[in-house]
């Protein structure tokens, strides 16, 4: 993608660019989890600005602080055109990046920072001295903190003592919305289905290292056969890659959390019961560590009436990539690699409709911001919202909503967030009437029903108006 072809991120970008008013050094952390984009919004940010970047090397077995110290030194050489810096110590090396760059206009960038830090008990708090004593005296300098495992940068930069009150700006990058990813299909103008659009998305969410491989002219199953179905296409060795990157040795469980939270939304009891290990706060911080990779939500109910939030939590799947590898690459990987898997008739596997209907109501979950609009919900107005659940009790009847939208006006906007390859029948009115007879209803309350669907609706849905509103998928597509 060329610099001009940038998408979306708007948002983010003035935020960076405010930094250049300041009479004062910024110290700014990014994260997100890998292809998100950090590094293309860098280079958007900086694309006419003195910059010069660093990046950690990738940690194995065999990675030690010496080479992070040796790989670093060399960048330096590279990019300030020096004599190699020795290497011996995080603190050297700092002071004299800090005095090549007194005073002038600069951006300094440190990419995959835990992948530098992890493995130097010293390498955070050599950087917080360079920071106090170098870097904030120039007043033209933009330090930025980039990476890719949260868990590492919320524990050790974001919640850190070392950094309290030097922290300018703190960013977290998440895939792009509906709409935006919506660009990337622009040279093809009216001649794509939402429901194309649709099947394409369900793989990529909107990572957009996985949209830029998308070739518009090809049908829905050709790309996904073309990146995921082949041993050479993009997404087909992703999952590893992240895995290995981000958790290390801690990999093969993360995985096995995420194999059996891909069906379902599960409490964490569940977890250990589907593991068959004790509960420990070990197995959790593993689950904290996906939730803040961004691959698993962590959903909490909470009281209609008071709005409160409740103690009740459950985890699911929140990443569109990861669900689809767990689900249908996996399963089929010995054979794709013996070229006997033949993917060309994807939509009419068994299993392929129970996963769509997953991965859509995962698109809508993740852009929850963008319904409001259309269900004329100020964001201010909004009390609490996500997928909510009733535990069954001697008053209360069990019930789960795909998503709730309670409004501090007492409204609850009851949403049914139904895929199906055919248009929906009247049936789903029942399917809704009984989840609003489940409810425990505080009194004053109102529930407004609400249908979000991808392939139509029949004409019998309409007439009695028992939907406050029906949204097609097409229109969280748009602009607006």
């Amino acid at each position: 993608m060329s610099m001009a072809d940038f998408i979306g991120r708007q948002g983010e970008l003035k935020d960076l660019q405010t930094l250049l008013k300041k009479d004062g050094a910024s110290l700014v952390v990014l994260r997100g989890r890998r292809r998100v984009g950090k590094s293309r919004l860098i280079e958007e940010f900086t694309f006419n600005l003195p910059t010069i970047s660093f990046a950690g090397i990738p940690p194995t077995k065999n990675t030690t602080a010496q080479s992070q110290r040796e790989e670093f030194s060399r960048q330096m050489q590279y990019e300030l055109k020096i004599k190699k810096p020795q290497a011996d110590d995080w603190g050297a090396l700092f002071r004299e990046l800090v005095d090549l760059n007194q005073e002038r206009p600069i951006v300094v960038v440190l990419d995959e920072i835990s992948w530098v830090g992890s493995k130097d008990p010293d390498f955070l708090g050599k950087l917080k001295l360079a920071w106090d004593r170098g870097f904030s005296k120039n007043k033209k300098l933009i330090l930025i903190l980039c990476g890719s495992v949260s868990s590492w940068i919320e524990e050790n930069i974001l919640s850190s003592t070392g950094f309290v009150g030097r922290i300018t700006l703190s960013m977290h990058l998440k895939p792009l919305s509906l709409s935006n990813s919506c660009e990337f299909w622009a040279s093809q103008g009216d001649r794509v289905s939402p429901y194309e659009i649709f099947k394409v998305l369900s793989v990529t969410g909107g990572v957009p290292r996985y949209l830029e491989e998308i070739l518009p002219s090809e049908t829905a199953e050709e790309n996904i056969h073309r990146l995921c179905f082949k041993e050479s296409g993009l997404l087909f060795n992703e999952f590893d890659q992240i895995f290995n990157d981000l958790f290390s040795a801690r990999s093969t469980v993360c995985k096995n959390i995420l194999l059996h939270m891909s069906d379902r939304s599960l409490f964490l009891k569940d977890v250990y019961e589907a593991l068959n290990v004790q509960p420990s706060g070990a197995y959790a911080e593993h689950v904290d560590d996906l939730v803040k990779a961004g691959f698993v939500s962590r959903d909490y109910t909470w009281d209609l009436k008071t709005g409160k939030e409740s103690n009740l939590s459950r985890f699911r799947v929140s990443d569109n990539y990861i669900r689809f590898y767990l689900k249908a690459i996996l399963p089929n990987k010995k054979s794709i690699l013996a070229g006997t898997y033949n993917a060309s008739s994807i939509v009419h596997r068994e299993g392929w409709k129970s996963l769509l209907g997953l991965q859509f109501e995962t698109l809508v979950l993740n852009n929850v911001n963008e319904l409001y609009k259309h269900l004329n919900i100020p964001p201010g107005d909004v009390q609490r919202a996500g997928p909510f659940f009733q535990r069954k009790s001697l008053k209360n009847r069990g019930c789960q909503i795909d998503l709730l939208i309670q409004t501090y006006h007492r409204v609850l906007y009851l949403v049914e967030i139904k895929f199906s390859q055919n248009e929906i029948t009247n049936d789903v009115k029942s399917e809704v009437q009984r989840k609003i007879d489940a409810l425990s209803l505080p009194k004053g309350f109102s529930v407004k029903p609400v249908l979000i669907h991808v392939n139509g609706v029949c004409g019998s849905v309409y007439p009695d108006r028992f939907f406050a509103h029906i949204v097609d998928f097409s229109d969280l597509l748009k602009k607006g």
